[in-house]
């Protein structure tokens, strides 16, 4: 097989959670893009209806799902969803999540429990519900949205950056659970140039953002999908239960202090 054509997923179908905005969406374009055809979920029906028009003007199959990850039960018919509008499942994107930051003085357990309830269950319960469908199709692919949160040691972050330790380290275990038939991987993004990042961020910030990393720039979401799009692919086939740090170099966090 010639090089290049180990970054195809043609024939697979894969299911993007948080695919109606910023990484998800680019990571839906990227898969479709490369041949296979996508379940968009999230929870604004509008959002995940234009991401998936943009895949149908691509020439692949979409289908746009309203989906609440916390909601077990959602997370269920989901599944059913796509399986029922295409008869299998290859590829699971587990990219919806996040939190602020938090005093652990105020944030209640209830609180701190719903961070690790988006980040992490929603991952175990929907790749557990994936893999038997992936093992059914021959095999498949799994992978995991984390953050350079999960390594570094810094304050206001001890729900998040929790969450998404757990969230490597289940990429880890899961992936020695289900090899050979299924690979289970993740990327660790740094700070991403998302519309609500850039809403949100003050110049000042950013530009110190800027200085405190070492490629000098904010990633893009592009830069996710790129890795995202390899991790999905024959062209990673002998990479199982890896992190992927896409972070421009960072190894500390880059937030002014």
């Amino acid at each position: 097989m010639p090089l290049i054509e180990r970054f195809h997923l043609d024939n697979q179908v894969a299911i993007v959670t948080g695919g109606g905005r910023g990484i998800g969406r680019a990571i839906a374009l990227a898969y479709a893009e490369a041949g296979a055809d996508v379940v968009c979920a999230a929870r604004t029906p509008a959002d995940v209806e234009a991401v998936a028009e943009e895949i149908r003007a691509l020439g692949r199959r979409a289908l746009a799902v309203q989906c609440d990850v916390t909601d077990l039960a959602q997370l269920a018919k989901l599944v059913d969803a796509a399986v029922a509008a295409f008869g299998r499942i290859t590829h699971l994107v587990n990219n919806a999540g996040g939190s602020g930051p938090n005093d652990p003085l105020k944030m209640s357990a209830d609180k701190f429990e719903h961070v690790f309830r988006f980040n992490v269950t929603s991952a175990y319960e929907l790749t557990r519900l994936c893999v038997p469908h992936m093992r059914a199709a021959g095999g498949g692919n799994v992978l995991n949205i984390t953050s350079g949160a999960a390594r570094y040691a810094q304050p206001h972050f001890s729900a998040y950056g929790t969450a998404k330790a757990a969230l490597s380290q289940l990429t880890r275990l899961l992936a020695q659970d289900f090899a050979p038939e299924v690979r289970v991987n993740a990327i660790a993004p740094g700070p991403i140039m998302t519309a609500a990042l850039d809403r949100a961020l003050p110049a000042n910030m950013r530009e110190g953002m800027i200085r405190n990393t070492p490629l000098q720039r904010l990633g893009e979401v592009e830069d996710i999908a790129a890795a995202a799009l390899y991790l999905a692919t024959p062209a990673s086939a002998w990479v199982t239960g890896k992190i992927i740090e896409v972070d421009g170099g960072a190894e500390s966090s880059v937030w002014p202090g």
